[in-house]
C-alpha cells in the first residue's frame, strides 16, 4: 500500500535528513524519482521550485507536495492525495520530534563534553555534503537546459545562477528580493 511506503520512506528521510530541509532534498529526490519512481525528474524539480516559493521549511514542504504527486500519480483521487500528503508531511515532522522530546535535556546536560563536540564536529562535513548534493542535484537540464538543446535558455540560465549568487553572497541583496527579481527576469524572458 503506498501510504506505508510513504510512511516508511518519509520517516527514514526525516531520521537521517541532517542539515535541514535542503539537506534532505537530495534524500527525497533519490527516494521518489530514482528508488519508488512515484514522481517524474521534471515534477521534482517543480516542486522544489513551489517549496521554495511557499512559507515554511523547504524540506517540509517538499514532503508534502511529494506525498500528494506520488498518491495522485498511483491512480488516486484528490481527497486520498491530500491523505498522502499529510501521511509524507507527518512521518518527515515525526522522528526530529521524538528525537527533539528524548534528547532535549540530555543534550543541554553534556552539551560541553568532548564526545558531544565530536560528533558535531563529524556531522558539519556530513551537512555540507548533503547541501552540496542537492545543489548538484538541481543542476540539470531542466532547470539548465544544455548547449545542445536550447543555448539560450542555458546561457540566461546560467546569468541568471551567478547573478543571483553574487547578490546574496557578495552585494547583500535580502534573498526575498532576489527571488522576485528572478522570477522578474523570467517574466521578461518570456516575451
Amino acid at each position: 500500500m503506498i501510504f506505508l511506503s510513504l510512511f516508511i520512506t518519509f520517516f527514514g528521510i526525516g531520521l537521517f535528513g541532517f542539515g535541514g530541509g535542503y539537506g534532505m532534498l537530495s534524500l527525497i529526490q533519490t527516494e521518489t524519482v530514482v528508488h519508488h519512481g512515484w514522481i517524474s525528474s521534471a515534477e521534482f524539480t517543480n516542486i522544489v521550485a513551489i517549496s521554495q516559493m511557499t512559507p515554511g521549511p523547504i524540506g517540509i514542504n517538499s514532503a508534502t507536495y511529494c506525498g500528494y504527486a506520488a498518491v495522485h500519480n498511483a491512480g488516486y483521487g484528490n481527497l486520498m492525495s491530500a491523505l498522502g500528503s499529510l501521511t509524507a508531511t507527518f512521518a518527515l515532522v515525526l522522528p526530529s520530534l521524538i528525537l527533539m522530546i528524548l534528547i532535549c535535556r540530555i543534550l543541554m546536560k553534556y552539551m560541553k563534553t568532548p564526545v558531544v563536540q565530536s560528533v558535531f564536529t563529524g556531522l558539519r562535513p556530513a551537512v555540507v555534503g548533503l547541501l552540496l548534493a542537492a545543489t548538484l542535484l538541481l543542476m540539470n537540464s531542466e532547470n539548465f537546459s544544455s548547449i545542445s538543446e536550447n543555448p539560450w535558455q542555458f546561457w540566461i540560465s546560467i546569468a541568471l545562477f551567478v547573478a543571483t549568487f553574487v547578490g546574496t553572497k557578495y552585494v547583500k541583496i535580502n534573498p526575498i528580493h532576489m527571488i522576485f527579481l528572478a522570477a522578474y527576469a523570467g517574466l521578461m524572458l518570456l516575451y
